[in-house]
């Protein structure tokens, strides 16, 4: 009898019919991480550590057994802080390689790669292949997926960290999430850029797709055999709750909750904001906020409790399947 597949965590492999409830797309920290050395008072570790136990603990108690970080460079991430977090909470973390910019790569890869100065092999997709099968920054510690963004624009550095991340997946099948902008389509040209690599589009997640409520744009995402990342519950300035509470209910009823995951995209601290901003903002922009109070009124809206299993327990657990040959 065979073995059901594993998926790796911060605290080893998981088989994914474990997984349980998932949030597809939770941040543990989002930092600036040099700026955050370089202004040391705004940073207390202790405190932010505590905090992020207690935020974690919080989210677990509502029956959540797993969270997709897809923090990764150019985003702060450091997975040795996320693992001392994770070894004081029942929860299961999976973490992601990739490389996060919304214009340039960073000047070690302007440098270094086809066409460019030193030229040699794409040397991203090289790290990233090796974060996915060997681990991330010596932890040991093993990506489970890609990352990689676009907001309104392709430019030639996310066109290149793009097709860097179809690459890697073509090595090693490992699945692959994007940050777009619904507002200015670019999910579609994700889309068009990862298909034109080899990239089976059914093994991506087109992140943020929640932010707008345009049926014609989400199913041409659907159409095309990726997933709806519904993934912005909370953040209420980009989209109110009523709306994409509708949203994700009128694709269920049209039979697509298999194509949509539902999170927040939150974070246990984001620098991006002064102390207190985040929560004036967006002050239903946390772990919980999906249980208390957008799944009772996924039920309401006539969105089934089998509906809602899909999106929170099989579709992660497919997406984190090995495709069959």
């Amino acid at each position: 009898m065979t073995s059901p597949p594993q998926v790796p965590t911060v605290r080893g492999p998981v088989a994914v019919d474990d997984l349980g409830t998932v949030l597809m797309h939770e941040h543990v920290f989002v930092l600036s991480e040099e700026l955050r050395q370089s202004i040391p008072e705004n940073w207390d570790e202790q405190l932010r550590m505590d905090d992020a136990v207690t935020r974690l603990t919080t989210l677990a108690e509502t029956g959540v057994s797993t969270i997709v970080d897809p923090t990764v460079i150019g985003l702060g991430r450091d997975v040795r802080r996320v693992a001392a977090v994770n070894a004081r909470v029942d929860l299961n973390i999976i973490v992601a390689t990739g490389l996060y910019t919304l214009a340039d790569v960073p000047d070690y890869f302007r440098y270094h790669g086809p066409g460019t100065l030193l030229g040699g092999p794409e040397s991203m997709t090289d790290l990233f292949v090796r974060e996915l099968t060997e681990g991330i920054a010596g932890t040991g510690i093993k990506a489970a997926f890609l990352k990689c963004a676009i907001e309104d624009e392709l430019t030639p550095g996310v066109e290149r960290v793009m097709r860097a991340v179809a690459q890697a997946h073509l090595r090693t099948g490992a699945p692959i999430t994007v940050h777009t902008s619904a507002h200015a389509q670019t999910g579609l040209t994700a889309q068009e850029i990862l298909h034109s690599e080899g990239v089976d589009l059914g093994a991506v997640v087109i992140g943020h797709s929640g932010d707008t409520s345009d049926p014609d744009y989400l199913h041409r995402l659907i159409d095309n055999g990726s997933y709806l990342g519904m993934d912005r519950f909370g953040l209420d300035l980009l989209l109110p709750t009523d709306q994409r509470v509708a949203t994700v209910a009128t694709l269920a009823r049209q039979g697509l909750a298999e194509r949509m995951v539902l999170s927040h995209d939150a974070s246990c601290h984001i620098d991006w904001f002064p102390p207190g901003v985040r929560e004036q903002i967006a002050p239903n922009w946390h772990y919980t906020h999906l249980h208390d109070h957008v799944l009772p009124a996924l039920l309401q809206a006539g969105v089934t409790q089998a509906q809602l299993d899909t999106m929170l327990v099989d579709n992660p657990r497919r997406y984190f399947s090995p495709a069959k040959s």
